[in-house]
């Protein structure tokens, strides 16, 4: 039998899934706690953070902890679900420590903090132990040297540091949704937030900015400069960028909408102009569209397109030109089940559901909630009064206005604490 590993780099952490005894997943490690000491001695590590169902990060304490190893971590099975709040005397290692600059003592060198290793001592407690540090200039895509010292042989790990990086902490969540990025980032400082949207994509930081609530898109939005922001609401979907533009000062935000590209700025504009719970204010203006002369092959190819949202890629609104919103007449749509049954060459014309009730701009929410309720929908096509299309309305839209408010500060019901038995 392998003896369980007494040293582990905490970024390799990251993601793992957390067990109980009987192997029931309990969540995934989201982060490393450690108590912030007054000397030079190594932190003590308190605890984990584990993201369990919902979302919700709660505190595993060290002492419920029986395995740690590069593959999963086992607890004793007995967790208290209560949400995790960081008190003063804590640090987190990866939003806090990572992307660190510090200094070797013994040859002054600087370097970046790219991961930190803790240890397991005789007493069985953890502590942060050593400090994996990359330092030199990165030319021609290169990375710098990289080497690992003590805890004692560095400075700049206490306090904060101003202009701090988010790189290596990028790096050790690369993998996860924009979904559960956006919870990591929310429980952030406002300082660091703002370092972690200055290294992120705009793709990516558009992606995660959809799933902030508003305050925190308003304040990281806030902090770009303003070509960088209208790059970004340039990649939201139009909606989520109308949503987020309206909560904007009207200075800012007519600057915003000045520097988008005109055809994305009128887009959003024209959601703007939209009663906030009406299909009007609820829709996208970027569906997958197609002339009824597309073949079924065309329609596919269209929704396989891997940013497309599952619940855009469950239909296709087939109208006459022009394809953008607002369209030419509104025909039907091809539902994406039908066409896989359809051979490659057949017109989608000619396999289109006409008879699905398109909503007025105008409706109001109960009515969108009702109609896509009676008729199973996950989307919803929105037309004027001439029969154009003009957007279409996701149930995921819906959710979040049936929602309370603050639906994504509030802790759901908390599941029973897991138990081993007595």
């Amino acid at each position: 039998m392998t003896a369980a590993p007494t040293r582990v780099f905490i970024a390799r952490l990251a993601g793992l899934f957390v067990y109980d005894p009987n192997g029931d997943q309990v969540g995934k490690v989201r982060d490393v706690v450690v108590g912030v000491r007054t000397d030079a001695r190594p932190p003590r590590v308190l605890g984990l953070v584990v993201e369990v169902l919902g979302r919700r990060r709660i505190f595993v304490p060290m002492t419920r902890v029986t395995s740690v190893d590069s593959g999963q971590v086992i607890t004793t099975g007995l967790v208290n679900m209560r949400r995790f709040e960081q008190r003063s005397a804590e640090t987190l290692v990866l939003a806090e420590l990572l992307d660190r600059t510090v200094t070797l003592t013994e040859t002054g060198v600087t370097g970046v903090v790219y991961d930190i290793a803790m240890e397991q001592g005789r007493t069985r407690d953890w502590m942060l132990s050593r400090v994996a540090v990359q330092h030199g200039a990165k030319r021609f895509g290169r990375r710098g040297q990289t080497q690992v010292v003590e805890w004692g042989e560095v400075t700049g790990l206490g306090g904060t540091e101003v202009g701090q990086g988010a790189t290596h902490l990028l790096a050790a969540m690369d993998t996860m949704r924009p979904a559960d990025l956006a919870n990591v980032i929310h429980d952030l400082s406002p300082k660091r937030r703002g370092e972690i949207a200055a290294a992120l994509g705009d793709e990516r930081l558009a992606d995660v900015l959809e799933e902030l609530p508003e305050d925190d898109q308003v304040e990281i939005l806030s902090q770009l400069e303003s070509e960088r922001a209208a790059d970004i609401l340039e990649e939201m979907s139009p909606d989520d960028a109308a949503d987020l533009i309206a909560e904007l000062p009207s200075e800012t935000a007519e600057q915003l909408l000045l520097l988008m590209e005109p055809d994305e700025a009128d887009d959003v504009r024209r959601l703007l102009a939209y009663e906030e719970h009406t299909a009007g204010g609820l829709m996208t203006t970027d569906p997958v569209i197609l002339p009824p002369d597309a073949t079924v092959a065309e329609a596919l190819a269209s929704i396989r397109q891997a940013e497309l949202a599952p619940s855009l890629a469950a239909m296709v609104y087939v109208c006459r030109p022009p394809l953008e919103t607002p369209t030419g007449r509104f025909l039907g749509v091809g539902h994406f089940q039908r066409l896989l049954r359809e051979p490659p060459s057949t017109l989608v014309s000619g396999v289109i559901d006409k008879d699905l009730e398109a909503l007025r701009v105008d409706a109001p929410l109960e009515e969108v909630t009702r109609l896509m309720a009676h008729y199973n929908l996950v989307a919803s096509p929105v037309v004027d009064e001439s029969g154009h299309l003009l957007g279409v309305v996701t149930v995921d839209d819906v959710i979040d206005n049936l929602l309370p408010e603050d639906w994504r500060e509030r802790q759901s019901g908390a599941p029973p604490a897991v138990n081993d038995g007595p």
